[in-house]
This record gives structure tokens, C-alpha cells and sequence, in this order.
């Protein structure tokens, strides 16, 4: 029977981390489930490229595990998984000389603290900043904290909210690891999952219209503008729907291209919406004939994990430690990024290449060495339009909010609706598991 001639329990919109996870629970549950996803693949913004020639694969979007991550390892476990301490020192850069960690860490985390004290229910992060970057001993810090809003939060510190970060930042710590074969490895096993669990997934298809007015949710599909293969268009019921999509397609006005229209609208959402922000971000993978770095300059990069010159473009890079791959990634965050999305393919990586010999010099040949480039702009992608989350001024409360189901028929999962660990696929993980629990509890209550 196809979904579109009976009512299913559960329709989930959006095959990223959080409704797949979501989905995994749902469906071993004993739940009906269908997924619906806009994109020809599944994973959101998760994006792996596999290449056999090389030992690791090469991540263009969501790469890291960061701190302890429950949710996380407990899936890695549960799938047959397991992930790879990203070993390596920090090295930055700056006129040539190398230092080991920035001296000013230690200060910046004293700096926040300060926002403890703030009589202010809440201010940006550049408004908090411009109160101590006057006092020359703390110059250097509010440059370095301002710099780590932009490129680790994909924020822009004019409209983050500074409580978020200072929350944020309290918590950071744990190590940082990776999938041992990849985020796509992950996905991967959870289609498998749910495939012999008997969800339904269905790519290509567009969610338009979700109409939960009555005691059901009808949801209208169409096909990918410029689909190489267009699907035929599908009209779901569902008992209980559960909506995954980016805060950056929530917030979009009606009738603007992308919009889902919802009938009736989320106003109940409109506060929530306002306090969060999809941060940019330019993500570029250059693979080379050989790890080049390991051998110049007297080897003193040879155990470098991520390299920081911070007036580079692409600011931060990183290595494939512990695996010892010809590969470097050049991250781009906040405002700059911002700033060149839409730009064509060949500025970008030549941007990236500008950033590698900021570190190396030019005596690297670091051009003749490149044999590959990857890119991908998530602001141009038409189904994220953004990275991820990070809270605006004002919007502390605002993933809580988001989260919130409406009537027992529409409940809300993604990172973005995760007190904790925001921007990250363990809050993805986590607002699918927790989401799920509020749906099964639903279901059972008006069984």
C-alpha cells in the first residue's frame, strides 16, 4: 500500500541526523514511519565524499565528535562503530613564527566569566567585547574571542548572543574525535536500519505543504527544481509529523522560494525563530600528491593537527591526524564567509590555497603539489542555506521553545532545537531521541 492511500503513523521531514535517529526509534517501536527528504541522498548536512585511494574520507560538511557526546557514542556502539581521537598539537602562525597555542586562550576564559556578571539580561558578543577591548591587556583576548565566535561558531558577534557563548564555552572540552570511517558511514548504517525495521525513505521529494488543522497531518510534496529525475508528486497522512528542516527554512517569509508552507502557521514558533541564526561557513578539502607539511621548515609541523593563521581567508586548517593522509581542510566561518558564498568554485579554493601558503611560504610549491579540491557552499545549497545554529541576542530560551510540540500532532527535532551542545550532530542525535520519546508518548496516549 503506498503511503499515499493509508495513514501512516509518523512522517518525518528531513533525513538528516536528527530525523534518521529519530526515524531508528520510531520504527523499532512498531511504528509505520516515512521520511521524507528534499535532497537525492540522505544526511542533511552531513555531506561524505568516499574515495578509495585514501585512508579517511573526505568530510564537507559535519567532520567532528566533540567532548564527551552520549548520544553519539551510544549510537556508534548500538550501529557497530567506533571513532578516532584526532590527535595533533595547535600551532599558529603569525609573521612566520610558530607558537604552540595561542597565548591569549587562557585569557579569553577568564574574560567570559565577566559575563556572569552582567546586570543585562543579554547583549551581543561585539557589545561585550567593545566594554573591555580599551584596556590594552586584554586587547589580544577580545581579538581571539571574537575570532573564535566567527570561525567555531559560524557566528556573526554583532548579533550572537554572548550569554549562549559564555554557556557554550564553559562546557567545551573532552577531546574531539571523529567517526572512524566517516559521517556517512553512520547515515549509512542507519538507512540500513531503518530499511530492515520497514520505514519508508523518500528522496526528491519536496515537502510544500503541511496542513495539521485537523485531527491528522496532510503533507504535499513536489520534485527538486532541475531534478534529473523528477517524483511524482505525493500527498501523505500521518498521525504525527515530525518536522527536522533548518532553522534558515522555517524562517523563510511565505511564497519565497523554499518556503513550506504551513497551514496554519507556526506562530507559536515566531519568538523562538527570531532568537537563532544559521551561521555560514566555507568548508575546502585540498588533497595533494604527497603531506608535504610533515617535511618543511625543519619538520615543525610534522604533529600538527590544526593550523591557525589568523589573518589568512580561510583562517583555521586542518590535518587527517592521526591518519597520515595527503589531505588539508581550510575552514571558513561567520561574516567572511558570508561574505564570499556564491563566489565561483575556482575563487574559493584559490582563497584556500592563499590561506596553505600563509603557513608554509611559497617555497612549498604548495600548487604544484595539489592533485584535488572539494567544495561546498552551504549557503548556496538550497535545502540548508547555512551551516548551523548558534543563539541570537535575547534567545537563550529559544531552542527550548523551538523544540516544543504543537497539539500533539507536530513536534520539532535538529540541532537547533538543542539546549546543549548547539551547532553539533550529537544535538541533532539528541533532539531526535528526545523527540521520538515525545511521540511514542503521544501516540500511546490516544491509542
Amino acid at each position: 500500500m503506498t503511503p499515499s492511500s493509508r495513514v501512516i503513523d509518523v512522517a518525518v521531514l528531513g533525513a538528516g541526523a536528527a530525523g534518521l535517529n529519530a526515524a531508528r526509534i520510531l520504527a523499532e517501536s512498531g511504528c509505520s514511519v516515512l521520511i521524507l527528504e528534499a535532497r537525492d541522498r540522505i544526511g542533511g548536512r552531513i555531506l561524505t565524499v568516499d574515495d578509495p585511494t585514501l585512508p579517511v574520507p573526505i568530510e564537507l560538511g559535519a567532520e567532528f565528535i566533540h567532548g564527551s557526546a552520549p548520544a553519539t557514542f551510544e549510537l556508534l556502539r548500538r550501529l557497530g562503530m567506533s571513532a578516532v581521537d584526532s590527535t595533533g598539537n595547535h600551532v599558529t602562525v603569525r609573521d612566520g613564527r610558530t607558537s604552540p597555542r595561542d597565548e591569549a586562550f587562557g585569557d579569553v576564559h577568564r574574560l567570559m566569566q565577566q559575563v556572569e556578571s552582567l546586570r543585562e539580561e543579554d547583549l551581543s558578543v561585539e557589545e561585550f567585547l567593545s566594554r573591555y577591548q580599551s584596556d590594552p591587556s586584554l586587547e589580544t583576548a577580545c581579538a581571539y574571542a571574537r575570532r573564535m565566535v566567527e570561525g567555531f561558531d559560524a557566528a556573526c558577534p554583532q548579533r550572537a548572543s554572548v550569554r549562549a557563548i559564555a554557556r557554550e564555552w564553559s562546557g567545551m572540552g573532552g577531546g574531539q574525535f571523529r567517526p572512524a570511517n566517516g559521517y556517512g558511514a553512520l547515515v549509512a548504517q542507519l538507512a540500513r536500519v531503518l530499511d530492515g525495521a520497514g520505514a519508508q525513505i523518500r528522496l526528491q521529494t519536496v515537502v510544500s505543504s503541511v496542513d495539521w488543522a485537523g485531527a491528522e497531518v496532510r503533507i504535499a510534496t513536489s520534485s527538486p527544481e532541475g531534478a534529473v529525475q523528477a517524483v511524482a508528486p505525493l500527498q501523505a497522512t500521518a498521525r504525527r509529523a515530525l518536522v527536522t528542516f533548518p532553522v534558515s527554512v522555517l524562517q523563510r517569509p511565505p511564497g519565497a522560494p523554499g518556503a513550506v508552507r504551513f497551514a496554519p502557521p507556526l506562530d507559536e514558533k515566531a519568538k523562538a525563530l527570531q532568537g537563532l541564526a544559521l551561521g555560514a561557513v566555507l568548508k575546502v578539502v585540498l588533497r595533494f600528491r604527497h603531506a608535504f607539511w610533515d617535511e618543511v621548515q625543519s619538520r615543525r609541523f610534522a604533529n600538527a593537527g590544526f593550523l591557525h593563521s589568523p589573518q589568512a581567508a580561510f583562517p583555521t586548517l586542518w590535518t587527517a591526524l592521526p591518519a597520515r593522509a595527503p589531505l588539508l581542510t581550510a575552514w571558513m566561518g561567520g561574516p567572511r564567509a558570508q561574505r564570499l558564498a556564491g563566489a565561483s568554485r575556482s575563487q574559493i579554493v584559490e582563497k584556500a590555497l592563499e590561506s596553505v601558503e600563509s603557513l608554509f611560504g611559497t617555497e612549498a610549491g604548495v600548487r604544484d603539489e595539489l592533485k584535488a579540491s572539494y567544495v561546498h557552499d552551504w549557503q548556496q545549497d538550497p535545502f540548508a542555506r547555512g551551516a548551523y545554529d548558534y543563539i541570537t541576542v535575547g534567545g537563550c530560551n529559544a531552542p527550548e521553545a523551538l523544540a516544543q510540540p504543537l497539539r500533539h500532532r507536530l513536534f520539532f527535532a535538529g540541532e537547533a532545537t538543542s539546549a546543549s551542545d548547539v551547532g553539533t550532530v550529537e544535538a541533532a542525535l539528541q533532539s531526535g531521541r528526545r523527540a521520538a520519546g515525545e511521540i511514542l508518548e503521544s501516540l500511546r496516549a490516544n491509542a
